[in-house]
């Protein structure tokens, strides 16, 4: 969701990358846009090739053949020694089992699909852009290294947009692969039960003071002086919890409401994208105790939560 607001919020950079070419961006990483573009993959899944002559490909996007080809194309004459792949949304993952079809490659990264949390009772799964079916060769967890000619790829633990988030730090180049958790073009949806807001605020945490020159994100462009953008995205989402407080006090009791306060002008296609990052909100305040519910958190219009006492 693009901010709109001034003030200590990140500056948002609306420059796209064009989908159909691949491009050296940097001495070891070359992208390719999947031609995917919409409201929350901006102009497409990036897909990127680190190294040269011994290869990996990161986040091969979703099962679109003509992606996968060119993707194979793009690394004719080198060896794919691995497929990796930061989360298990469809935008992401399922490419990642055709190019192991096509290669033999392995996939290697994060583990299966989980939620943050089971159901609440008669509560539906929100998250539709989940990929359960995805099956990695190797999991990697905080600090696994995958290394090939020239190139290191670290493992960063960053759930909350997906519980099983990673983003890969490739140390020769000065840069962070950091998948839809930080980019330079949108906040990040938080979409509960798969997601939490509690788990993404302390991956931001995480990641606020690392040293990396660059961040290579899913979606968009790169995210320049990271450090001072992570810093800015932290303090924008402590803002809208902060507004979505002061709602709750002046008495809105419904997550439709709320949203139409808070995020006047919005595109009317990233309304239930926004309503998704308050039900998140809602729940981490529930969780710390700084308001209460008569009941679990609810898009459906039926959440009554009150200040704590």
């Amino acid at each position: 969701m693009t901010n709109t607001s001034a003030g200590t919020d990140p500056v948002f950079d609306g420059t796209m990358p064009a989908s159909g070419e691949t491009r050296q961006v940097s001495p070891l990483i070359r992208r390719r846009v999947c031609g995917n573009a919409g409201p929350f993959t901006a102009s497409g899944t990036c897909s990127y090739v680190v190294g040269s002559g011994e290869v990996a490909i990161l986040d091969p996007g979703p099962a679109d053949p003509d992606h996968i080809a060119a993707l194979i194309d793009a690394i004719a004459g080198e060896r794919l020694a691995a497929i990796v792949v930061t989360h298990t949304h469809r935008d992401h993952s399922p490419g990642a089992r055709l190019l192991r079809e096509r290669t033999g490659a392995p996939i290697v990264g994060c583990g299966p699909h989980r939620a943050a949390r089971g159901l609440a009772e008669g509560e539906l799964r929100l998250d539709a852009g989940a990929d359960p079916d995805h099956d990695p060769d190797r999991i990697m967890v905080e600090g696994d290294v995958l290394a090939g000619s020239g190139w290191t790829l670290r493992a960063i633990e960053t759930p909350g947009h997906t519980m099983n988030h990673l983003a890969f730090a490739l140390p020769e180049d000065a840069a962070l692969f950091s998948g839809d958790h930080v980019m330079a073009w949108s906040t990040t949806v938080v979409a509960p039960p798969d997601g939490s807001m509690r788990a993404y605020m302390a991956s931001l945490d995480r990641l606020r003071d690392r040293d990396e020159a660059v961040f290579w994100p899913g979606h968009g462009g790169p995210v320049r002086e990271p450090r001072r953008f992570v810093r800015a995205l932290g303090g924008h989402r402590r803002q809208r919890e902060a507004a979505i407080r002061a709602r709750i006090e002046g008495g809105d009791r419904d997550i439709r409401t709320i949203v139409g306060a808070i995020y006047q002008g919005l595109n009317p296609a990233l309304t239930g994208a926004a309503a998704l990052s308050v039900f998140a909100h809602l729940e981490d305040l529930v969780e710390r105790g700084i308001i209460v519910s008569d009941g679990p958190p609810r898009l459906d219009g039926r959440y009554a939560p009150g200040p704590a006492a």
